[in-house]
């Protein structure tokens, strides 16, 4: 995707240098290699195991970034401010993972199932869990693999262990993930084994976007009515990869109201009301059943771009966040504002723009000029 050089907006080589050097900190690290010293290090370990191992340490390198890894589906995502580490001001411009969805990536990858979409705390006390190990017992039981916690009465972190002493982990913002000692002192709070069983995930299919359902006994259908021919029935929380949504048949269950349905992979379709995420999935297009919504309130169309863009109730990025774009999205624009100047992509601007929905996003993620042409000032 070329991106016009016109988005830039700096003023004087004092500027411009501080910005190349604001880039080249920002910049998310293209995925890295396994290290050498990232592996299963140790025998016993299942083979799912053995495989979020593998899955963790692929992602070596990759941001620490708090809330990262926690979207719709497991995998890097941008996270945000936690409101009160200094070092975490940036991570809504780092793509990556906070310690508890790295492991829910991990073992995703292992599993074929989101096992452990949660925080640190959630998955010590996963029902996932085939054995529990206390803080005194050490490292000595444990099997690569094996999850790490530490805090007193609620744990605050965990990382995977790799055996021969070492574990792998997103440690802090401001880092990258790494391998690192296996710490067993402080507040350390034992570990847990992961039931071994499922099958690796497949990846998303025909270009589809990979959702979580929730609920018990959920059913897709024929078409997208409650009316239409079964053809699944779900019995748990399992992964759905979605092809596009279109408004159809309004439904009502489990206390919420919906009419847009989601289109799978494999031609059935589910109510949005089973899938977790907001009414309407961001960045899912639509399945030419019923029309983009037009402009409302003077504002014009516009195309984002990127993935994992986010948009916020003031136009900060320390703001609170209202949307989530998982892909490239058509978003109607009222107006736009001169604000906080935002480094990303490689792209530096001032310039935010103002939605329908009163949310904000950076004109960085906006296709076109750094200054929008034909829309007005706020």
């Amino acid at each position: 995707m070329n991106i016009s050089s016109t988005r830039r907006r700096t003023s004087g080589a004092l500027l411009g240098a501080s910005v190349l050097a604001l880039s080249a900190f920002f910049s998310a690290p293209a995925q890295a290699a396994p290290a050498a010293d990232c592996g299963v290090l140790a025998p016993g370990a299942s083979a799912t195991a053995q495989a979020a191992v593998n899955a963790a340490c692929s992602q070596i390198g990759v941001w620490y970034s708090w809330g990262g890894g926690h979207g719709a589906s497991p995998g890097a995502s941008y996270g945000y401010y936690d409101g009160s580490d200094p070092d975490s001001l940036h991570d809504n411009e780092r793509k990556g993972f906070d310690c508890s969805g790295l492991m829910r990536y991990a073992y995703a990858q292992a599993t074929g199932r989101d096992l452990l979409n949660g925080t640190a705390n959630d998955q010590m006390h996963s029902s996932q869990a085939s054995a529990r190990f206390s803080a005194g017992q050490g490292t000595a039981p444990l099997l690569p693999g094996d999850l790490m916690f530490w805090g007193s009465g609620h744990a605050h972190h965990v990382a995977m262990y790799l055996g021969g002493g070492q574990m792998v982990e997103a440690y802090e913002s401001g880092t990258h993930i790494r391998v690192a000692p296996a710490r067993t002192g402080g507040d350390y709070a034992g570990a847990i084994r992961i039931n071994g069983s499922g099958t690796p995930a497949p990846p998303p299919a025909n270009g589809g976007t990979v959702f979580e359902t929730w609920g018990t006994d959920v059913r897709t259908h024929a078409t997208p009515s409650v009316r239409g021919a079964v053809k699944d029935t779900f019995a748990g929380p399992t992964q759905v990869s979605v092809q596009c949504q279109q408004h159809a048949e309004s439904v009502t269950a489990e206390g919420y109201t919906n009419d847009i349905w989601s289109k799978l992979a494999d031609g059935s379709w589910l109510t949005n009301i089973y899938i977790k995420g907001p009414a309407s999935l961001p960045g899912i297009p639509d399945c030419g059943g019923s029309p983009t919504p037009p402009p409302s309130g003077n504002s014009k169309p516009f195309q984002t771009w990127g993935t994992g863009v986010r948009t916020h109730s003031e136009p900060n990025v320390g703001a609170r966040v209202v949307d989530y774009f998982a892909q490239p999205t058509t978003v109607n624009v009222v107006c736009q504002s001169h604000a906080q100047e935002v480094t990303a992509e490689g792209y530096t601007n001032d310039a935010w723009s103002k939605l329908t929905n009163g949310s904000w996003i950076t004109n960085i993620y906006i296709k076109g000029e750094a200054w929008l042409p034909g829309v007005r000032t706020c």
